[in-house]
């Protein structure tokens, strides 16, 4: 094939595919003087490198973005992470960020409800609402999206160990609305091998929580088409102090070991594989975190076609939400805040991401207000429809600094990723502790260079001024912890006690005979079982983990 017959070829197969499906936003897209702004950017010369590494977009290896139109068919979704005190004032910031534009919703969750602990139990004490919003029973997750239509909302929870529990509620919830399963849209992050290393809320061992993925993994695949199952999260292996590397190797890494375990357990990779979703950090490097993004996305593609033998182009394809990076937000001079934000959203945005969390600016101190949410919000909307970043398909494209950082990321996360293999994967290298030593040494280094003056932080080692103001902080009502927990105790007084003595037996059966959990879990939800109880059935069944 000459070159113009393979951009032909893209053309009249997936391009027109595309916009059969998605049609562009606009029917042109031009620079202010009328100067039409060009789909896609390609060289002069398509040689066979070329289309291994780069290819098209929307096509393997997918390099240059999963859609062949990217931003100039529908924005990515631009989600606010919400989730403070009680449910009914969640929902409330809910209904303001949907009001102000957002298109989808992120849950935070408070550490107990992570932890799968009760808001009454001695555990919680001191904790309910404080990081996101505490949710006990059915009852909380009702109230958490009353008013909010589930038909029409992608809603993604930041949920973990106990993410099957809180899956059933959201079901059920929507169930309650008329809504059935295979219209809900959105995600959960049940990325529990993340958290042996680089974030701490698990509640069981890293074998049985396998195995409740896969649970996730089947059931959803069977009733739950459009919902992502999984989003493997890179995102806190970055906020712990990983290089940018080593945030693609192992969340990789991670991905592999799932995909692996659901071919055990019997499910063909291209009916499940669909459905996986990554989250990723972008920090202030902006260069750097383009180029991570696109290696990421690369490597991944290569991954599922070689190592699994998957056909299905969705299969390869990886999705992904990005957060910008709560670990680079200062605390002196917060409006310093907004700009890196700015450069990390744009980073994102030029790295191809599918929805987009801003962080606020004063989330170094505490919660944020709703003006500071308001604000990290226009970022994205201005980037979307001021910068002129979106109109065409991945810009950097390339470039010879952008290609070779791009190929230098992908190198160095497969060399990571072949120790791990050559180690017995990753549980176990999370037993012998090698991945969290790689994060604490190159967290170490990042700190010893601040504190040395070698790299700058605005704000913290250099431009200091003195006597800043002190800005208006959310605080949490400790009122709240006590609300929650008589709220609680209501939902059990009125409940059917024998009905969820039932359940949580069945329960206890199903997970002691390897049965999966979905249905006995959303049997005890109905009868407003709790989080904690059903935790513990759970804790009964397989232990806890102990670092």
């Amino acid at each position: 094939m000459n070159n113009n017959s393979k951009f032909n070829d893209w053309q009249e197969n997936e391009l027109a595919a595309s916009l059969n499906r998605f049609p562009e936003r606009k029917e042109e897209f031009k620079l202010h003087g009328d100067a039409e702004v060009q789909r896609l950017a390609m060289p002069k010369v398509i040689d066979e490198q070329y289309e291994k590494s780069l290819g098209f977009p929307g096509k393997y290896p997918f390099t240059r973005g999963v859609q062949p139109t990217m931003y100039r068919g529908r924005f990515w979704t631009m989600r606010q992470y919400a989730g403070f005190s009680s449910a009914a004032e969640s929902n409330k910031r809910y209904r303001y960020l949907l009001e102000q534009g957002t298109t989808g919703l992120s849950v935070a969750f408070d550490l107990p409800t992570q932890i799968g602990y009760d808001s009454d139990d001695a555990m919680s004490l001191g904790e309910v609402g404080k990081v996101g919003v505490a949710i006990d029973t059915l009852a909380d997750m009702e109230a958490l999206f009353a008013d909010i239509p589930l038909a029409d909302i992608s809603t993604s929870m930041t949920i973990n160990s106990p993410a099957i529990v809180l899956l059933a509620m959201y079901i059920v919830v929507a169930e309650k609305q008329g809504v059935p399963a295979e219209k809900l849209r959105g995600t959960i992050q049940n990325d529990v091998l993340k958290e042996y290393v680089a974030r701490g809320t698990y509640i069981f061992p890293p074998r049985p929580s396998l195995g409740i993925i896969t649970d996730i993994f089947q059931w959803c695949s069977s009733n739950m088409p459009l919902f992502n199952t999984i989003s493997i999260s890179g995102y806190h292996i970055r906020e712990a102090g990983s290089t940018a590397a080593q945030e693609v190797a192992f969340t990789l890494a991670n991905g592999i070991t799932y995909v692996q375990t659901a071919l055990d357990a019997g499910l063909e990779i291209d009916h499940f594989a669909k459905r996986l979703a990554f989250f990723f950090n972008a920090s202030s490097n902006l260069l750097e975190e383009v180029a991570k993004f696109r290696a990421a996305r690369r490597l991944w593609a290569r991954i599922m076609k070689n190592r699994f033998e998957a056909q299905h182009p969705a299969s390869m394809m990886m999705r992904f939400h990005t957060q910008t990076a709560g670990n680079t937000l200062a605390a002196q001079q917060i409006d310093n805040n907004i700009v890196r934000v700015t450069l990390q959203a744009l980073a994102a945005v030029l790295g191809g991401t599918q929805s987009l969390h801003t962080n606020s600016r004063d989330e170094a101190l505490s919660l944020p207000t709703e003006a500071s949410v308001r604000t990290a919000l226009r970022t994205q909307q201005i980037i979307a429809h001021e910068s002129g970043v979106a109109e065409t398909v991945d810009p950097f494209a390339g470039s010879y600094y952008m290609e070779q950082l791009t190929d230098d990321i992908e190198l160095a996360a497969e060399e990571l990723i072949a120790k791990i293999d050559d180690s017995g994967g990753v549980v176990s290298c999370i037993e012998n502790g090698f991945i969290k030593s790689q994060i604490e040494q190159a967290a170490y280094d990042y700190q010893k260079d601040i504190e040395s003056g070698e790299r700058v932080i605005v704000g913290v080692n250099a431009f200091q001024i003195e006597g800043e103001e002190k800005p208006e902080l959310l605080r949490v009502n400790p009122e709240v912890e006590e609300a929650q927990v008589a709220h609680l105790q209501s939902v059990r007084a009125q409940r059917d006690q024998e009905e969820v003595n039932r359940s949580l037996s069945a329960l206890k059966q199903a997970a002691e005979s390897g049965d999966n959990l979905m249905n006995p879990i959303m049997d005890a939800v109905r009868a407003y079982g709790s989080l904690g109880e059903i935790c513990t059935v759970l804790r009964s069944v397989f232990g806890e983990y102990r670092d």
